[in-house]
């Protein structure tokens, strides 16, 4: 099985950035069809000012979810956290922290074209944050900070998922009440 040569080329429509080459998953869905893939990637968690949590409208299956994606060859799982931050939402982070790992039942996916996905996510907390909130790409219809006791109600499960991981891990009580997350390392 030879796949062709991994070439990502982007096009400005609409100012929005948009990958008009295969990449390297559609090069893979190109040789095995709608099999189940396992992928590598990466999920940024990012809060603003007010503690809001920033998630995407998605525009391939119309839900909410976290900004993060597949990994790419040769990237490690903190660059493909930080890339995908940037293509997906245009900000940049100097610093992330690591959450925890999803893999194996809980990161099972079927999209709607068929394609299943089993998923090995690194999750981050990107604790600085820099540029403007911009969609680059056609992956996202809407980006939106939400207060966490009123989020939207049409997520993608794996969001919320990783919500509560990150509930869980941390004294959330104390950092809504202003403590930074950092200062417990």
């Amino acid at each position: 099985m030879s796949l062709d040569i991994y070439v990502k080329v982007y096009l400005t429509v609409d100012g929005k950035r948009r990958n008009v080459m295969s990449d390297y998953v559609k090069a893979l869905r190109q040789q095995v069809g709608t099999m189940p893939l396992i992928l590598v990637g990466s999920t940024v968690i990012v809060f603003n000012e007010e503690k809001q949590i920033l998630l995407q409208l998605r525009s391939d299956i119309r839900m909410w979810g976290l900004p993060g994606g597949a990994m790419e060859p040769g990237e490690s799982l903190e660059d493909t956290a930080r890339r995908e931050l940037l293509e997906e939402t245009g900000l940049q982070t100097s610093q992330l922290r690591f959450i925890t790992m999803l893999s194996g039942q809980q990161d099972y996916y079927l999209y709607p074209n068929g394609d299943e996905v089993y998923g090995v996510t690194a999750v981050f907390i990107a604790e600085q944050i820099e540029g403007q909130l911009t969609m680059l790409d056609d992956e996202s219809l809407q980006l939106a900070y939400f207060s966490l006791d009123a989020l939207p109600s049409n997520m993608v499960k794996k969001a919320i998922d990783i919500i509560d991981t990150f509930l869980l891990k941390e004294n959330v009580t104390d950092w809504m009440k202003g403590r930074d997350l950092v200062e417990r390392l």
